[in-house]
C-alpha cells in the first residue's frame, strides 16, 4: 500500500501543492470560515484581474500584428504594382516615340510619390473650401450690415421751403 501511495501521481500533486501553501482545487472539503472564504475570493479576484490584464495585452498585441501585416501586405502590393508598371513601360514596342521612353523613369517616380500628391491635393481642396467659407461669411456680414443700415430711421427733414 505504501508503494501505491509513493507512485500515485495525484498524491504527488497533493503534496507538491500542499508544500507551496495552496490547496489543490476540488480536493479539499469546502470551508465554512467566512474569513477564509473572503481571502479566497480576494485571491481569485486578483488572479482574475491579472488574467484580464494579460488577455487585454494579448489582444492588443494580436491587433498590432494584424495591422503590421496589413501594412506590409499593402506596401508589397504597391511595390508589385510599381514594378509591373515599370515592366510594361520597358516592354513597350521599340516603335514607340522616344519621348515616351524618356518619360518612363519620371512615371515610375511619380507612382512612388502618389501619396504625397494626393495629400497635397487634399490640402489644396481644404484651403479652397476654407477661403470660400470665409468669403461667404464676409458677404453675409456685409448683407447684414446693409440691411441694418437700410432699416435705421433717417433723420426728420424740415418741410419748410427756402
Amino acid at each position: 500500500m505504501a508503494d501505491e501511495q509513493a507512485h500515485d501521481p495525484l498524491n504527488f500533486m497533493r503534496s507538491m501543492w500542499g508544500n507551496m501553501g495552496f490547496s489543490l482545487p476540488g480536493m479539499v472539503a469546502p470551508t465554512f470560515d467566512l474569513e477564509e472564504l473572503d481571502k479566497r475570493i480576494k485571491d481569485l479576484k486578483a488572479v482574475e484581474g491579472w488574467l484580464r490584464m494579460n488577455l487585454s495585452m494579448l489582444q492588443m498585441t494580436i491587433q498590432g500584428l494584424e495591422m503590421q501585416r496589413t501594412t506590409v501586405s499593402t506596401v508589397q502590393a504597391m511595390g508589385q504594382m510599381a514594378s509591373d508598371a515599370a515592366r510594361k513601360i520597358n516592354e513597350a514596342p521599340a516603335e514607340a516615340a522616344p519621348p515616351a521612353a524618356e518619360a518612363a523613369p519620371g512615371a515610375l517616380s511619380e507612382a512612388a510619390l502618389w501619396p504625397w500628391q494626393m495629400m497635397q491635393q487634399m490640402r489644396e481642396q481644404l484651403q479652397q473650401n476654407a477661403e470660400a467659407a470665409v468669403q461667404a461669411q464676409q458677404a453675409k456680414a456685409a448683407e447684414a450690415a446693409a440691411a441694418a443700415a437700410a432699416e435705421k430711421p433717417k433723420g426728420r427733414r424740415s418741410t419748410a421751403k427756402k
